[in-house]
């Protein structure tokens, strides 16, 4: 398996100009379904593989599995940043750092329970986005671009999948 297909198993996140509203929905649907997705992997992962990199140099399968509580948390809050104040600069974090923190070479059973309650309140948030929502956007402070809601949604319907692959990598092993 070549390196590119074991960072990026989906392939790399491809954004578009912009989305359709049956883009919409089917992001909506992805990130509805990641919580039930991941538990299911979760659940298949030996005590080996939960402390098994899926490739050289990249995280563990718990590593993995906290970072997407700690990841979509941040995106959670920047919808409601963007919702609720004027093309807002967002606070960036060091994932890789995030990583590395106590509690996440703890059991992943902690992050698979939070994802559930998050996404849960994230679907309720995205499902009641009306088109002129979802043109808003965020500054990001590293890069200095505008990300726009549907952007956004995109990039977290990827997320999951793009994980729920490391996962399924590491489970073939």
């Amino acid at each position: 398996m070549s390196d590119e297909h074991l960072r990026y198993p989906v392939g790399k996140f491809q954004p578009k100009e912009s989305y359709t509203s049956t883009d919409i929905q089917q992001f909506i649907a992805a990130i509805e379904a990641a919580p039930e997705k991941l538990t299911q992997a979760f659940q298949k992962l030996t005590p080996k593989q939960l402390d098994t990199p899926y490739r050289e140099g990249g995280w563990t399968a718990r590593q993995v599995l906290h970072h997407l509580a700690d990841s979509h948390m941040h995106a959670y809050i920047r919808f409601k940043w963007t919702l609720t104040e004027n093309s807002p600069t967002i606070k960036a974090y060091y994932e890789k750092l995030w990583a590395e923190t106590y509690e996440v070479a703890q059991d992943p059973a902690l992050s698979i329970s939070l994802l559930k309650a998050l996404h849960a309140k994230w679907i309720t948030l995205l499902r009641a986005l009306t088109p002129s929502d979802l043109e808003k956007y965020f500054v990001h402070p590293e890069t200095g671009k505008q990300v726009r809601l549907d952007r956004l949604m995109a990039t977290y319907a990827w997320h999951g999948e793009h994980h729920l692959g490391h996962l399924k990598i590491i489970l073939d092993f």
